[in-house]
């Protein structure tokens, strides 16, 4: 049996990143993951990095955003791991006047609270992007975006985190846990057992796997994004891209239930939506996604949303469509059901932490994430904007 004071169960960027700043703090932490490091969502997802600046009032999202850039921006230039960060910036393409008048109000109000965003003419816009589609009615530039490569950043902070005394387990799987009387915990694993003063979950789209042990009910749902990616070419895509398609009719209608989370591409097998981003990977490969589908454990790509989201794609960058696919992929990211993260204590449970529920944009939320939860633990004091991400309002005790 191995003893630790804290045992964070998953290793992907936000159970990475929890790990590193527990460490940092000079708590005793070990980190399990079944796999690889990385080797779910936080390994295969596009690498974008969404930010859009700090504000006139920092909220949630903004600290888990610009938190999480000067985290990566740290590990690449302070720290010297090779992360292939780059602040790209990102470009969110506009199609009809709908999108075009609702794109215009939302940066309006975003300028006014002090974020860093521009309403750019399609020929302002193809000045920074030469390939975008001049038929486009503008774009929202996003300058402090950023893009890295999503398996070397997740395993650099996993590296940081070792390198500051955390004990990183990989190929450990965690077959049970269980709660002890003194209000520790036992885990079994396919290696060793741990006992623990501190359990963090940290398991992405398996969260509620993990709670069922516990007789917990986690409202996380595990939601399939899928990938394609061209072959290597010569530099072509400079920034980050979306559409505003996704965003308009999110707006309209998020589109969710008691169990059902929001802003999904599909209801059921019904398409709902298009949703958009890519980028030009270092390597030269242009890789772009956007469905979000509720699928049970499924991580079979579907052709035939991969051909809609090729179609999407070309619309903004019409070099795609002379381009073939050259792989496709896909991965499962954790939704909670009303579309916030949970970050913090579980208080049906002494001592039992989550940080999960970071949806779509865990890859570019999960550092700072977990570098809040990190500190909450040492200081005995969350982070006044963790009130919204308060596991208390949808934690339940399992029936």
């Amino acid at each position: 049996m191995t003893e630790t004071d804290v045992l964070i169960i998953g290793g992907g960027i936000a159970g990475a990143s929890t790990a590193y700043h527990l460490a940092q703090h000079g708590h005793d932490v070990t980190l399990l993951e079944r796999g690889e490091i990385a080797s779910e969502a936080s390994g295969v997802n596009a690498g974008s990095i969404g930010a859009i600046g700090w504000g006139n009032a920092p909220d949630l999202e903004a600290y888990l955003t610009m938190g999480s850039l000067e985290i990566f921006q740290s590990l690449q230039l302070d720290l010297g791991y090779d992360i292939a960060f780059r602040q790209s910036g990102c470009l969110q393409a506009i199609h009809t006047e709908a999108q075009y008048v609702y794109t215009r109000d939302r940066v309006q109000q975003l300028r006014a609270h002090g974020h860093s965003v521009e309403l750019l003419s399609s020929r302002e816009a193809r000045n920074i992007e030469p390939e975008l589609n001049l038929a486009l009615l503008g774009c929202m530039y996003m300058p402090l975006r950023a893009q890295a490569d999503p398996k070397q950043a997740t395993r650099a902070l996993a590296a940081a985190a070792a390198r500051s005394g955390a004990r990183i387990r990989t190929q450990y799987a965690v077959t049970t846990v269980q709660q002890q009387p003194d209000d520790t915990y036992l885990v079994e694993t396919s290696h060793d057992t741990f006992a623990a003063g501190i359990l963090i979950i940290a398991a992405g789209a398996w969260c509620a796997e993990v709670g069922m042990w516990l007789g917990l009910r986690i409202p996380i749902k595990p939601v399939r994004g899928q990938m394609w990616a061209t072959d290597q070419l010569p530099p072509r895509m400079f920034h980050t891209i979306s559409s505003a398609e996704s965003a308009l009719d999110w707006h309209h209608a998020p589109g969710h239930d008691h169990e059902t989370p929001p802003h999904l591409t599909h209801h059921g097998s019904a398409r709902r939506t298009r949703h958009l981003y890519g980028r030009q990977t270092r390597d030269g490969a242009i890789i772009f996604g956007g469905d979000r589908q509720l699928v049970g454990y499924n991580t079979v790509p579907d052709p035939a949303g991969i051909e809609v989201n090729h179609a999407h794609a070309a619309e903004v960058l019409p070099l795609l469509s002379t381009l073939s696919i050259a792989r496709t992929w896909a991965g499962l990211m954790p939704f909670s059901l009303d579309g916030v993260p949970l970050i913090g204590q579980i208080p049906q449970r002494r001592n039992l932490y989550i940080v999960s529920g970071l949806a779509s944009s865990g890859f570019g939320r999960g550092p700072m994430a977990g570098k809040l939860l990190a500190d909450a633990i040492h200081t005995g004091r969350p982070h006044p904007v963790l009130t919204e991400a308060d596991p208390a309002r949808c934690v339940t005790v399992a029936e």
